[in-house]
């Protein structure tokens, strides 16, 4: 294979130690990945002048055309060429720290040309470090990349076949391992942080999952708690594209947290459907039951009894429970259908009986007015009588308006009571026993009386004013003692 590394010199033919299609691919890579730079001619004569051994002088070369590719400045040329030496038969060395090693080949070449090869190697690792270089500082690199850009550069800078200042290039290298730590730390805990956000994240997303899923089945409200459940998976879902990625172990624990929550909620939330229809079917036919009863009392005519059974079904219909909306609704119109019948009924046979009531009511006010005068009572005898009379007739006069009963009537039941207590306390102070009681109270009070008057007349005889006063303040203590007791005896003879 040919290659023509220099602009103007005639095509060679490599053999030896490198191969030339290698060779040829990484200059032409190199070549293509660096901006174009200022023309450069090869290096005079006086450059490469003659050096002491090992290195031999290098041969001069006429000024090069312009290369297709960028070329090579002089003094970049100069600097890394420093560094090689080309033996007559085209043998290539490098200067390798403290060592000097063969790259290759190049027969039939100008010396300048071999090197222009090796050189241009150099430039192309160089470039790579640099590039990786900028990279490392300005780009967000991911760690799995940075490790195996600085892999493949440690390898390409090994033994490169290349010829240059290869010490400075692996030192760069060097450094740049320790700007990747550097860096890979940074990331690295950049990653631990945002794992942390994310872990937090999906706990919250977790626990709030697991609040819904144990709320009391009979106090929840399904259908927002439902959407609630369907957001924290949307939200879970996200946390996944957008958040850092955990540990599987703790992924799959939070997962199956989460699910387990859901399924909960599933299980109780269809149990809890099921035992309403249940309860929906049950009070469905208790209440059906209640309708067609309310329905066979419509038509009764007994007011009261009636209206007694329509209560205690209102008291069964409140203690059977709701059937779904649409049903619960109907049956209760049905059943307050039938209960308007009823009462509607009732509520027309009272005004009707109320109608022909109200005569009675005026007479009954007259007599009310007529035993309203007998108080206060003055003669119990005589309004006792009076009181008969008026009773009589008023039972003889019938029924009243219902919404005037209690008034009317109350007012004879406050006379009556007026009369029955006159007629108790007249009792109570005729009663013989309490006559007697008094009479035998008068005369013990008369004869302590007497008793004392005497003991006092022996206390005036004897000067002793002290027993005078006890004795007189005795006798007039008794004295009104006596006064009382025989005016309650004489009340009690009549």
């Amino acid at each position: 294979m040919s290659e023509n590394p220099v602009p103007g010199a005639p095509e060679v033919t490599n053999e030896g130690n490198e191969q030339p299609e290698a060779a040829t691919a990484s200059v032409v890579e190199s070549t293509t990945t660096e901006a174009p730079v200022e023309e450069v001619v090869a290096p005079t004569p006086s450059a490469i002048a003659p050096k002491p051994s090992p290195v031999k002088p290098l041969a001069p070369v006429a000024p090069a055309a312009p290369a297709p590719a960028a070329a090579i400045d002089a003094a970049t040329f100069a600097s890394a060429s420093a560094f090689g030496r080309v033996e007559e038969d085209g043998t290539v060395y490098v200067k390798d720290g403290e060592t000097e090693r063969v790259v290759g080949q190049f027969p039939d070449a100008t010396s300048t040309e071999a090197l222009t090869l090796y050189v241009r190697r150099f430039l192309d690792l160089e470039s790579k470090i640099g590039l990786f270089e900028t990279r490392l500082q300005t780009a967000d690199l991911p760690i799995k990349e940075i490790d195996s850009t600085l892999k493949k550069l440690a390898e390409e800078t090994a033994e490169p076949a290349a010829v240059g200042d290869l010490v400075s290039l692996r030192n760069r290298v060097a450094a740049l391992e320790e700007a990747a730590a550097a860096r890979r730390a940074e990331l690295e805990e950049a990653r631990v942080a945002a794992k942390a956000v994310a872990l937090a994240r999906r706990t919250e997303i977790v626990e709030a999952a697991e609040k819904i899923a144990n709320s009391d089945p009979a106090k929840i409200q399904w259908r927002p708690a439902g959407e609630q459940l369907r957001k924290l998976l949307d939200e879970w879902k996200e946390s996944q594209r957008s958040g850092a990625r955990l540990d599987k172990p703790a992924e799959d624990a939070l997962w199956k947290r989460f699910s387990h929550a859901r399924t909960t909620f599933d299980r109780e939330r269809r149990h809890f459907f099921a035992e309403l229809e249940k309860q929906n079917a049950s009070a469905k036919a208790i209440k059906a039951a209640l309708v067609e009863e309310a329905r066979a009392l419509s038509n009764s005519t007994e007011w009261g009894a009636t209206a007694a059974a329509y209560r205690d079904l209102m008291t069964q219909w409140k203690s059977a429970g709701r059937a779904n909306r649409k049903d619960d609704d109907a049956l209760w119109a049905a059943f307050r259908e039938a209960q308007d019948v009823f009462f509607n009924a009732r509520d027309a046979a009272n005004a009707a009986t109320d109608a022909e009531f109200s005569a009675n009511l005026v007479a009954k006010e007259e007599l009310a007015v007529q035993a309203e005068a007998i108080l206060p009572i003055k003669d119990i005898n005589a309004a006792k009588s009076a009181l008969r009379d008026i009773q009589d007739k008023w039972e003889e006069i019938g029924k009243v308006p219902r919404a005037d009963i209690g008034r009317i009537e109350g007012r004879l039941r406050a006379v009556e009571n007026a009369v029955r207590d006159a007629e108790q306390s007249k009792w109570e102070r005729t009663n013989p026993e309490t006559r007697a009681r008094a009479e035998g109270a008068v005369a013990q009070l008369e004869q302590a009386i007497a008793g004392l008057e005497a003991d006092l007349a022996k206390a005036q005889a004897a000067g002793n004013d002290r027993k005078v006063k006890e004795i007189t303040e005795a006798i007039a203590a008794r004295t009104t003692w006596l006064e009382q007791v025989a005016k309650a005896a004489e009340e009690a003879r009549g």
